[in-house]
């Protein structure tokens, strides 16, 4: 039977392939064609939200380039020429392709190969003539940017007319070993999204998350709106995009987590467009 897609329903294997999966974004307004360089399920970051099941720390494994060439050909033609918007009971209005999406199961710019998947990827969604109607978006957790294989591929993204969105969860160290188990320092983070910005659009995707029925507290938020002052001059962000959970986290603390409302996020947002970025709020 055939599973209806939802903007709840994230499962990469939903079409039973290894590298490509539909999701219907609540950000992008649209179908977001994943792109899944970790299905084994690795990352260097263990997100407290995450809903990736059997998470383990470890890096992307080798990519089978002829098979996910074959695999995105084969979907993006299905999507374009064949029934899958009837198959999966996809609302008229949602029916157009809004971008193809390197995500996935783990953090993507751990493939060693990293600049070549996405000059592949790149290369198949012109042909298709996909691009560059559709956006091309890198959704990352930025750690891994000072790294000269992954700026390769931020300067093949651009090339392609693509654009970064950088998680950034807290400005605090205490936030991002809560919320992220990371134990990169936030000023390597800061360094690592300036690069981004400099290399190719960048737009910071922050996920807001009441843990423990502590709501949003004031020590992040003020952290947070610090640090927007203190990179205003020094990195460009096409946006800021606030979110929080809509899917049940498969991490040990999924009891303890709830969302945050859609109050809150929207007085967030005010006070940081009074800082000059541009927002925009997913519920």
């Amino acid at each position: 039977m055939t599973a209806k897609l939802s903007i709840t329903n994230h499962r990469s294997d939903i079409i039973g392939l290894t590298y490509i999966y539909p999701v219907l974004s609540r950000r992008a307004g649209g179908l977001s064609i994943g792109i899944n360089f970790n299905p084994n399920n690795t990352c260097n970051w263990r997100c407290i939200y995450c809903q990736v099941p059997n998470l383990s720390i470890g890096s992307a494994p080798e990519l089978d380039f002829d098979l996910l060439a074959k695999e995105l050909r084969a979907f993006l033609d299905d999507v374009l020429h064949g029934d899958f918007y009837e198959r999966f009971e996809v609302e008229p209005e949602k029916r157009v392709i809004k971008d193809i999406a390197i995500a996935g199961n783990g953090e993507p710019t751990s493939l060693k190969q990293f600049a070549k998947a996405v000059e592949l990827i790149g290369a198949i969604a012109t042909e298709a003539g996909v691009f560059p109607t559709a956006d091309y978006v890198l959704i990352t957790n930025g750690s891994l940017i000072h790294q000269t294989k992954v700026q390769q591929g931020l300067s093949v993204l651009n090339r392609y007319g693509g654009q970064v969105w950088f998680k950034f969860d807290s400005a605090t160290e205490a936030g991002r070993k809560l919320f992220n188990n990371s134990s990169q320092s936030t000023r390597a983070a800061l360094e690592n999204l300036t690069i981004s910005c400099q290399l190719c659009p960048t737009k910071l995707q922050t996920c807001l998350v009441d843990y423990n029925q502590q709501g949003f507290k004031d020590s992040e938020k003020q952290a947070y709106l610090s640090l927007l002052k203190d990179i205003r001059s020094s990195c460009h962000l096409q946006k800021i995009m606030l979110y929080t959970i809509a899917r049940h986290s498969q991490q040990p603390e999924a009891p303890l987590l709830q969302a945050i409302s859609v109050e809150t996020l929207n007085a967030f947002a005010e006070d940081i467009r009074q800082l000059g970025f541009a927002v925009s709020v997913s519920a």
